[in-house]
């Protein structure tokens, strides 16, 4: 797992409350790793971790954005290299929302701007090849699923 150095230190979201968003569509291949992630730790139940999946970012996920204390969106990313990358996130402006289609800097300044709060984030992308039907992960999206589990649960884990 690559952290992107603008990073700085090692974030962690120390005191709960770390929202995980996996989205993308399961039956098109590797664009579903986002959602089999978060469901993989789910299953983990780790404590102070939501997770949500859905297909695609959508306006109305604002609302729970803005009452976590740290969020991270969780992506297939085709030509995004062959390691799976945790990148800050700010909010940002660009094109607008669409009716059901939005992208993770907008959602949190959406949460600033409705909500009066947006959290830290980070966009966890991982490598993607093959968006053809079906349900299973290329190698590659393969070991960027075990890299992003592994990547969530060291920001889940409590400060030392």
């Amino acid at each position: 797992m690559l952290l992107d150095p603008q990073i700085g230190e090692n974030p962690r979201v120390s005191d709960g409350n770390l929202l995980l968003i996996g989205y993308g569509n399961p039956l098109r291949g590797d664009d579903g790793v986002g959602p089999k992630v978060v469901a993989a730790v789910e299953a983990l139940r780790l404590p102070g971790v939501r997770t949500m999946v859905c297909h695609q970012l959508t306006p109305e996920l604002a609302d729970p954005i803005s009452t976590a204390r740290g969020v991270v969106f969780v992506d297939a990313a085709v030509g995004a290299g062959a390691e799976a990358r945790a990148l800050p996130l700010a909010p940002g402006g660009g094109a607008p929302v669409l009716a059901h289609a939005a992208d993770p800097r907008l959602l949190l300044a959406l949460a600033r701007q409705v909500f009066g709060r947006c959290p830290p984030a980070w966009w966890l992308t991982i490598p993607a090849e093959d968006l053809g039907f079906g349900e299973r992960l290329s190698p590659l999206a393969q070991r960027g699923f075990t890299a992003a589990i592994a990547e969530i649960q060291r920001l889940a884990r409590p400060a030392s």
